[in-house]
């Protein structure tokens, strides 16, 4: 399916290693609850409308429809080990609730800084909505035997406030084998005969959540520059969002919509692999707004995984990743023209090209290798039953 696969790709591995395993999850367009086995793993499929194209109000309805309908099934399920994964802060709440019913232990995973990203963003602007999710934030924690942080700069700010709790890092993992393999490179060259625009020109590629938080719309800014620079590099970008038909309009103002920019649709990340394994240079967007640089962004890790080089435009981990190991470029997030230059500069540089890529291949298979990952994983959800038997 199209989007992060980061829960899946963990079942599927708990469940080859003999673990019996049940998610539950949203359907945001089914209309009936149902239950399906994917891959060995039993999926509660609950009928939760959602997309990012909503209001906030909308999403944090939708949130709260979720809780009620997972708290239902997750009751009724027999287990040894809750794990209860977020972005939204409130899926704490079922899991918390199932934990406590079968007197297991929970462990959390943080995915984003909730509630400091909604609060910076503006989704929650009263000082009670404000209140409430801090107090919500801190049940969590203290009723985690073990909390998972995304990247490292998430971990540091929960032990910093919450100093008792055990925090362990298991970031976003690289599946070279499906980005990196000779599969990937086939559908690559596939792909780029079989699209007009493309070719054999430079590629540079967003793929993922159009949001207000991704600012999408820098590289629309970015485009027209470039367009003098140099008119054959090309810039895809690949995703749904709340901010699409903004994104979409700019391109056409700034008139480089299906010039040198091109707004496609959501596609599985089966399809996404063809278009990583031939970009030149991945990139991940933000904002600049404080709290959303501890981002672990997987489509970055995707594009590490088939040895591409990434650009950013924000501070934070993954920034000083990538100046650390010469694996891309960090651009500046105010300045268009400026990150056109560098942007067109690199790309036509073979030999710091060829540098980035090894570098973003040698991250992929040391410090994100997903297996590697896994092994972290199942180690902090064994090692959170195995220090709660004697409570159970």
């Amino acid at each position: 399916m199209a989007g992060g696969t980061r829960s899946y790709e963990f079942a599927r591995r708990l469940v080859e290693r003999g673990h019996e395993v049940h998610v539950i999850t949203g359907e945001t367009n089914g209309g009936r609850a149902r239950i399906s086995t994917e891959s060995g793993i039993v999926v509660h499929w609950l009928p939760v409308p959602y997309a990012n194209s909503m209001s906030y109000s909308r999403r944090i309805w939708a949130f709260l429809s979720f809780v009620c309908r997972s708290t239902a099934v997750a009751g009724r399920l027999r287990h040894d080990l809750v794990f209860a994964t977020s972005t939204p802060l409130t899926v704490a709440i079922p899991g918390v609730f199932a934990a406590l019913r079968r007197r297991v232990p929970m462990v959390f995973e943080v995915r984003d800084l909730w509630p400091e990203v909604p609060i910076a963003m503006g989704a929650l602007r009263s000082p009670v909505t404000r209140w409430a999710a801090r107090r919500l934030e801190a049940w969590a924690y203290r009723r985690s035997a073990h909390v998972i942080a995304l990247s490292v700069g998430m971990a540091a700010s929960i032990r910093r406030r919450f100093p008792g709790v055990p925090v362990t890092v298991v970031p976003n993992g690289s599946d070279r084998a499906l980005f990196g393999g000779a599969d990937a490179k086939q559908a690559a060259a596939a792909l780029r005969r079989a699209t007009p625009w493309l070719q054999d020109r430079p590629l540079i590629l967003y793929a993922g959540t159009l949001g207000v938080a991704n600012g999408v719309d820098y590289l629309a800014r970015m485009a027209v520059p470039l367009a003098g620079i140099d008119p054959d590099v090309r810039i895809a970008i690949l995703g749904e969002g709340r901010m699409r038909e903004q994104v979409r309009r700019l391109a056409a103002e700034l008139g480089v919509l299906d010039r040198n920019l091109f707004l496609l649709g959501p596609v599985p990340k089966t399809d996404v692999v063809a278009f990583v394994a031939a970009c030149d240079l991945a990139t991940a967007l933000t904002i600049d707004v404080p709290g959303l640089s501890p981002d672990s962004s997987n489509k970055l890790i995707d594009a590490f995984a088939a040895g591409r080089p990434v650009a950013v435009n924000h501070g934070g981990w993954i920034a000083d990743l990538i100046t650390a190991s010469g694996a891309g470029l960090v651009l500046p997030p105010d300045d268009p023209a400026a990150a056109a230059a560098a942007v067109a500069a690199f790309v036509r540089d073979p030999g710091a090209t060829s540098t980035a890529r090894t570098a973003a291949a040698a991250l992929a298979r040391d410090r994100f290798d997903r297996d590697l990952l896994f092994q972290e994983f199942e180690r902090v959800l064994t090692g959170s039953v195995r220090t709660t038997e004697g409570v159970r």
